[in-house]
């Protein structure tokens, strides 16, 4: 039997690093790319590919730009979107253009692994039992507008509509894990 092989597709450099050594220990073979066109170039030399780990936003690209030229050349392969910015809008569009499995960082390897082996077809996912609070949906999209922005503050409250200095209280106000359990279930709030 051959040494399973995965692709990596992750712009942040030391996240990628550290999942192909982690991964290396546990017995993949590891192609690991920073971008969409350098994904597609190490793709089109691969002979055999198993899985695919894919950050969903690469820069200006998006990881969901991957997923049908990976099926198209393997089939088989099991792809696996990795995001820190989950929803589930992203998620439906992960899973009908055939991802495998999704996933929102920080995300252990024991998580990655387990996704991976996870028979979807017979899993029906769990739903929400109530949409996400407004404070972690405004958490979430302050966080997106931040890193179109690349960090800078002045900018993102710009485009934000608000001032820097209200966009500095708001990020100083980070919703805790309670929070997320809250929007989870909804009767323990």
């Amino acid at each position: 039997m051959s040494t399973p092989q995965m692709l990596i597709i992750e712009d942040d450099d030391a996240l990628r690093d550290q999942l192909q050594r982690a991964l290396g220990s546990r017995g993949w073979l590891c192609h690991a790319e920073n971008s969409v066109a350098s994904g597609l170039t190490r793709l089109a030399t691969l002979s055999q590919l198993d899985a695919a780990l894919l950050d969903l936003n690469l820069g200006a690209d998006n990881g969901l730009a991957l997923i049908e030229p990976i099926l198209a050349r393997f089939p088989r392969c099991r792809v696996l979107i990795l995001t820190g910015y989950g929803s589930i809008p992203s998620a439906v569009a992960a899973t009908r253009r055939g991802a495998h499995n999704y996933l929102t960082k920080p995300a252990s390897l024991a998580d990655i692994l387990a996704a991976l082996d996870q028979d979807t077809a017979q899993q029906t996912p769990d739903l929400p039992d109530a949409p996400p609070s407004l404070e972690r949906l405004e958490w979430e999209h302050i966080q997106r507008v931040l890193d179109e922005h690349e960090g800078n503050i002045s900018a993102a409250a710009r485009v934000l509509g608000i001032h820097r200095r209200t966009l500095q209280r708001r990020l100083k106000k980070r919703p805790s894990p309670s929070d997320y359990a809250r929007d989870r279930n909804p009767a323990s709030s």
